[in-house]
């Protein structure tokens, strides 16, 4: 007579929270560069752990380039074209970003840090960037829909016209964020945090008054 055996119960590995990557601060001093890159590096297509600093790279095409554990300092990157560019574990501080299609880069190892950077016009749409910094950022009109900002800090940045539409924000910080409006019904805000003065802007859409 054949024995029935119980079934056994497996057990799946829970998946841990994302780690926030380590903001880039190491490199060589061969790879500190200021304004321009030198003749030998013009055509480049792969940078790891450089420093550009005060570089003017306005209308500049990068597509397809890649940078790693690389830091941008007061440089001017409005309107580049960054398709399929890979941005893995890059910073970028007292930088002018504007209009920049950060939705275009490649998905994979995507990781980018923000500190004093103009972002207005930007797009992140559909990017999975969890535990990001924004540190006094200007964010006006910028894109979010569909990304997953799970654990993001929006420290000190402004926010006028910024668009979050199925974007996860689970644990993110928008505490000394300012001009946040938000739709609660079409974004995932479990545990995420704001100020008293953000309430107006997440209930804007139900034409409710605060006092």
């Amino acid at each position: 007579m054949a024995i029935l055996q119980e079934p056994r119960l497996v057990r799946r590995p829970s998946r841990k929270p994302t780690k926030a990557l380590q903001k880039p601060d190491f490199f060589p001093a061969e790879h500190v560069l200021q304004r321009a890159l030198p003749p030998h590096l013009v055509g480049q297509q792969e940078f790891e752990q450089y420093h550009f600093i005060n570089f003017d790279l306005t209308q500049a095409n990068l597509a397809g380039r890649v940078f790693s554990d690389c830091l941008f300092e007061n440089c001017n990157l409005a309107g580049a074209s960054i398709v399929n560019a890979a941005l893995q574990n890059v910073a970028f501080e007292g930088c002018k970003l504007l209009g920049l299609q950060f939705h275009s880069c490649r998905d994979f190892l995507f990781g980018v840090h923000f500190n004093k950077c103009q972002l207005d016009y930007a797009s992140f749409a559909g990017k999975a960037m969890p535990n990001t910094q924004f540190v006094c950022c200007s964010l006006r009109e910028v894109e979010f829909g569909r990304a997953n900002l799970t654990q993001a800090v929006f420290a000190d940045c402004e926010l006028s016209g910024a668009v979050f539409h199925q974007t996860n924000l689970s644990g993110a910080d928008f505490t000394t964020a300012q001009h946040v409006i938000l739709d609660p019904e079409v974004n995932e805000l479990k545990q995420a945090r704001f100020a008293l003065a953000n309430l107006p802007g997440l209930m804007s859409r139900h034409e409710l008054v605060i006092m």
